[in-house]
This record gives C-alpha cells, structure tokens and sequence, in this order.
C-alpha cells in the first residue's frame, strides 16, 4: 500500500510517516508539507492508495484537497487527521466521504485500523459496499458536552427527520446531525437503506421483521426490537427490496 501524508506541521508530519511505516502492508509514505505539494504530488502522476490529509492548512486546506481527491476516478482512501474535533463536521457537511478520522496525536493502533478501513477489512466491522467502497463514518453531535463524536455507518439502524436535522439511532444510543434525509438516502441507498417513510430511512440489512398493518401499512421491526412506520405507499417497494 502506497501512503500519502499531508501536514503543514512538519513535526506532526514526520510523527505521522513514523507510525505509518511501522505498519503491515504499507510499502511506501510520501510526505507533502502542505495541499499544494500533495497537488503537485497527484498532478505529476503519482498513485497512491491512502492519503492520511491534516483538515486545518493555510493555503489550500485538507477539506479543499479532499474534494479535489473526491473528484478522482478512483479516489484514494481518505483519512482525516487533525487536533480539532469540529473537523469531522466539517467534512460531513461538505459532502465529503472519509473513511476515517482520527485525532493527534496519532497512535499506531488507530493508523492501523484506519489502514484497515482503507483495504476493506476492518477489525470493527467494516462494510464493503460498491466499487470497492467501505464502512463510511459519521460525525455526530454527543448529548453531553457538545462533543462529537464518530460513528460507523454499520452501526446505524434508522435515521429520523427533525427539522433541519437528522436523528441517527444506532448501537451505541441517538445523535443529532446537521444534514437533509434526502442527502443521506442518496448516498447510503446502495448500502442498504431505504427510505420507508417520509420522516425515516431504514437499514435493512438490520431489520429483524416486516409486520403487516391495518390499512395497508406496515411496521419494520429492528434488531433491537425498535419498530419504525411504513407508509402505505413504501410497502410494495420495501417488499420488493427485501425479496431482492
């Protein structure tokens, strides 16, 4: 695996290549002291399979880069590192897909398990999904504290519309994040959720039971014995689904 590192701070730069290279499976690390050498890097043909990218630079910044990285025709795998928790947020907001975020300063177990995200095959359970695309995670905003705090897509059992918000409920309890219902059906649809109402999308990759309602409708039953309403005009697409 070809690694690329990006960080204006060259201490936490070469910390950064430090663990890198220390991992399994990593080959090469490419250091860029900032967004316009890594876009030298990438303009003079360079290939790599990871960029580990700083979210705060002067210049062009790591969530600029990324949607340049986005662009790509086979984008690289992208893990945000930074001191700063808002970063996560922001990237969420801009529509950007890390596969993981991590906080400095870095310690060689998180490198390796975002490695690990990278290649498809996570120890936490990561999701393979189409074109090779893996367990997606989400800032969310914590109850306590105004802390966020990253969840894995996989770990998601249904989302709720609240106003400007989303409601997220997984494994580990609710969280609130700042984003539309469409949006995130558009993105997450090919990794099993549907949209089974207009105030809730499902995973159906965590659903235990489809149980038939009085006036056509219907009542999806989670693992966790949470149960969502269908409407009666997402019944016959949400069998369909399920016979799939």
């Amino acid at each position: 695996m070809r690694v690329l590192a990006v960080d204006d701070e060259r201490p936490a730069l070469e910390d950064l290549a430090r663990v890198l290279e220390r991992c399994d499976g990593v080959e090469a690390v490419e250091l860029a002291d900032g967004g316009p050498e890594a876009l030298r890097l990438l303009a003079d043909g360079a290939h790599f399979d990871a960029v580990f990218l700083d979210v705060r630079m002067p210049g062009i910044d790591g969530l600029e880069l990324a949607g340049v990285l986005d662009r790509f025709h086979e984008p690289p795998g992208l893990v945000f590192v930074s001191a700063h928790e808002d970063g996560a947020v922001g990237a969420f907001q801009h529509g950007l897909h890390p596969l993981d975020y991590l906080m400095k300063p870095v310690s060689r177990a998180r490198v390796e398990q975002a490695l690990a995200r990278v290649r498809g095959g996570s120890s936490e359970g990561a999701e393979p999904g189409p074109a090779g695309m893996t367990d997606e995670i989400i800032p969310v905003e914590h109850q306590r504290g105004g802390a966020t705090r990253l969840v894995a897509r996989s770990s998601v059992l249904y989302l709720k519309a609240e106003g400007d918000y989303v409601r997220i409920h997984t494994d580990g309890g609710r969280f609130l994040v700042r984003a539309a219902l469409s949006d995130i059906e558009a993105r997450w649809e090919p990794f099993g959720f549907v949209r089974v109402h207009r105030s809730y999308l499902v995973n159906l990759r965590r659903a235990a039971e489809i149980r038939p309602e009085l006036g056509g409708g219907a009542t999806v039953v989670l693992e966790n014995g949470a149960e969502v309403p269908v409407a009666r005009r997402h019944v016959a697409d949400l069998r369909r689904r399920v016979r799939a």
